[in-house]
């Protein structure tokens, strides 16, 4: 915890006000919170607040406690260490949004009410995900306490990161390093606030980009670092060649190099962090020769000669298992060959099978190295990142389970909003109308009630339209599906006839079904792991991380308005705040409200010495609040409208400034005093000597800290004898006895004395020594 006086300091080297201070400017950066929005319903409103913020590189607002990050593409000088000393321990709007605050605010609230929080990170490919993760945690790892147990679980969790991100990251149109994967991380603390172990859980890893990527796209990023950073004796060892344009499936995107990737450096990287989460050599081998499979499975050339399927070159056994089908008889075994396209499809799935397998076992390994070492009590603090709300020209079976896991949080996030807000209002004892409460009824519609019954997502032996068609007799009647059997005349027109369509939370989308959905087997698994993580979070409580996209191109500084909209709607961020804005939009501590806001009133300026509730409602009864526009709670003052604070804050800003005024003149008079006073008895000195030369009758009296020879009728000091000032004049002793006066009585104070360099200067037409 920083001193009030170093936080104090930093915030103002730093240019950080609190929420309240920049309402101020809020013209020009915008607001700090979406909350205080006036215009909360207004689409355009909202996009507007976030590029002025944007284009001041202010990248983070608030919509409560929900955390909104707009991807700069450029590098920002606000992830210091001074950044994290200034944020850690402080009250969640004390200082501008930032990553940090919401990290930090769910950390000090797990130690003080010592139960469980997650954190949800979501967003689109390229909006900033990842870098929000690391940046969680490189905080945790920063601002927790240290030991050489704890040091060694921070760095496998940081070293992690590297791992996961060779293997379950790609280059993808939209981003050079998209999360092809979706992950759920818990850190361990115990009841010190230290980590003492972790655990991650992996959802919807896109097996399908091992054997397919469209064009400027490339595979998962190990297998470019094994080709182009791996060591020599190792390549030949496992008889890869120097080049990925050898490989089929590594070329398919003509996108084997990239300009903001080091493959060979990111080999190194990949292989020092294995040996930092505690992988051995062996285990390195067993893996990497795995990947050899699969580079060389997906590098095989099937064709059709003469009917009959041929592999260029022959790979043994293992080949023999995608081109023939061994059926047992009774009496013997018959090879039956595949068809090419058959041939073709078990060859992309043992190659999906195994690099999916080696990517479960990593992650396992990886939960190995990070077991809890603490068996004391403990607290949990999950991250959780996955994608966002897909909607692509053809949207498959994938796209299907991202944004049924999307409806899902969503409903989830509703859910939990809600439910803290109503304990609040009971807590502080508020009163709300039912219409607040129950707004997730007409906010909260459930995508398809088809995905939850296994008869809707099993094409068993039929085909893809008979499936369809077992949609429709399901889901006909439902509003938010349609197909194009059971659409009217104009909406059939952008339908085919193997497309049906859901009306999401964040809109319609099409899905085609044709050679697109998947096994009831793979429904069934994501669905339960899709349940078995809600379990998980229903039990903590949420924070919310959304980050966006400025633009496509990657370019700093641009703000693509129609991307930005489209991003703010398919993450539901409107949603989000009308349920934030359906109670009170403000809500302050009375300790707090009454120092920020005290001098708006005179009853409580410049102290109040009451009961803070009770100065809390001198001040609003004087500043004019209606009785509808607040809400007094047990420890908490309730605004219910934003231009109501904004009125406060208005005013609290005009006060300042005549209150500065005032504190200023005050203070200069006293200092002025002081200084009067200062002068009149710095003459303190003692004499033993005057030279007396004439010259224009002056008298200087010197200084007892300073010596100066003058010109002019000089008294010398030797700290001896007493000088007195009195009221007309100034009084001194000499050693025989005989008092000399100097009267300036007649003259105007000004002409009669300055203070010049440590002396007193005393002017006067008569000087007498008597």
């Amino acid at each position: 915890m920083v001193s009030f006086f170093n936080f104090q300091k930093g915030k103002k080297k730093l240019g950080l006000l609190d929420l309240e201070g920049a309402l101020t400017a809020r013209d020009r950066v915008g607001i700090q919170d979406f909350v205080l929005l006036d215009a909360h319903n207004s689409e355009t409103a909202f996009l507007d607040n976030l590029k002025k913020r944007f284009s001041e590189d202010l990248i983070y607002t608030y919509i409560g406690t929900l955390l909104i990050s707009v991807n700069p593409y450029k590098e920002l000088d606000m992830y210091s260490k001074k950044h994290m000393d200034l944020y850690m321990g402080v009250n969640f709007y004390e200082l501008p949004p930032h990553i940090y605050a919401l990290a930090d605010n769910a950390y000090h609230t797990m130690l003080t009410e010592a139960n469980n929080h997650f954190i949800l990170i979501s967003g689109e490919s390229g909006a900033g995900k990842t870098e929000a993760s690391k940046k969680i945690l490189q905080y945790y790892a920063v601002s927790c306490p240290s030991s050489a147990l704890l040091d060694t679980v921070r760095d496998r969790m940081l070293m992690s990161n590297p791992v996961l991100e060779a293997f379950g990251n790609a280059k993808t149109l939209k981003n050079d390093n998209s999360s092809r994967f979706g992950k759920y991380m818990d850190i361990n603390f115990n009841f010190n606030g230290d980590p003492t172990g972790g655990h991650i859980n992996n959802y919807l890893l896109e097996k399908s980009r091992v054997v397919h990527q469209n064009h400027g796209e490339r595979n998962f990023h190990i297998f470019y670092q094994l080709v182009e950073g791996g060591e020599e004796d190792l390549l030949r060892q496992l008889g890869l060649e120097r080049d990925t344009k050898h490989y089929n499936y590594l070329a398919q995107g003509e996108c084997s190099s990239v300009i903001s990737i080091n493959d060979k450096n990111d080999w190194k990287t990949v292989r020092n962090a294995l040996s930092v989460v505690h992988f051995d050599d062996t285990d390195m081998e067993v893996r990497i020769n795995r990947n050899r499979i699969v580079e060389l499975t997906i590098n095989k050339c099937i064709t059709d000669t003469y009917r009959q399927c041929v592999v260029i070159p022959p790979m043994g056994f293992f080949i023999s298992c995608v081109l023939v089908d061994c059926l047992t008889l009774v009496l013997k075994t018959v090879l039956c060959p595949f068809t090419v396209d058959h041939a073709i499809y078990v060859r992309d799935a043992l190659a999906k099978a195994i690099y999916g397998r080696t990517f479960t076992w990593l992650v396992n390994r990886i939960n190995e190295s990070l077991e809890n070492q603490d068996a004391s009590r403990k607290t949990v603090i999950g991250l959780l990142d996955i994608y966002g709300f897909e909607v692509f020209y053809v949207n498959s079976f994938e796209q299907f389970c991202i944004n049924y896991c999307n409806e899902k949080l969503q409903q989830l996030f509703i859910q939990l909003t809600l439910k803290a807000e109503q304990e609040e209002y009971e807590a502080e004892g508020i009163e709300v109308s039912d219409k607040i409460l129950n707004i997730s009824v007409s906010l909260s519609l459930c995508v398809c009630v088809c995905v939850q019954d296994e008869e809707c997502v099993r094409p068993g032996d039929a085909t893809d339209l008979t499936f369809l068609e077992k949609l429709e007799e399901k889901m006909g009647n439902h509003p938010h599906f349609v197909t194009h059997k059971l659409a009217d005349k104009k909406t059939r027109k952008t339908l085919d006839r193997g497309d049906f369509r859901l009306l999401h939370y964040a809109g319609e989308v099409t899905y085609c079904v044709v050679a697109k959905m998947c096994s009831f087997e793979v429904a069934t698994q994501f669905k339960n792991s899709l349940l078995g993580l809600t379990e998980i979070l229903m039990a903590k409580e949420a924070w919310y991380v959304r980050c966006l996209k400025s633009n496509d191109n990657k370019q700093s500084g641009k703000f693509d308005d129609v991307l930005v909209r489209h991003q703010v709607k398919y993450l539901g961020l409107m949603e989000h705040l009308r349920v934030r804005r359906a109670g009170f939009a403000y809500r302050r501590r009375y300790e707090e409200f009454l120092k920020r806001y005290k001098p708006l009133c005179p009853a409580t300026w410049p102290h109040w010495r009451g009961v803070p509730s009770e100065g809390v409602e001198k001040l609003v009864k004087h500043l004019g609040y209606q009785p509808d526009e607040y809400k007094m709670g047990r420890t908490k003052i309730f605004i219910r409208y934003a231009r109501t604070l904004f009125a406060t804050e208005d005013a609290y800003e005009i006060c300042k400034h005549e209150l500065a005024t005032k504190i200023e003149t005050c203070w200069r008079g006293v200092q002025a005093r002081k200084e009067r006073e200062k002068r009149a008895w710095a003459v303190k000195f003692e004499l033993t000597l005057i030279n007396v030369l004439n010259d224009k009758g002056d008298v200087v009296l010197q200084c007892d800290h300073l010596f100066e020879a003058v010109t002019k009728l000089s008294v010398l000091t030797k700290k001896q004898d007493a000088i007195k000032a009195v009221q007309g004049s100034i009084k001194f002793q000499f050693h025989g006895g005989k008092e000399g006066f100097v009267d300036f009585s007649t003259g105007q104070e000004p002409m009669v004395y300055k203070g010049k360099n440590g002396h007193l200067t005393v002017v006067s037409k008569d000087f007498r020594v008597i």
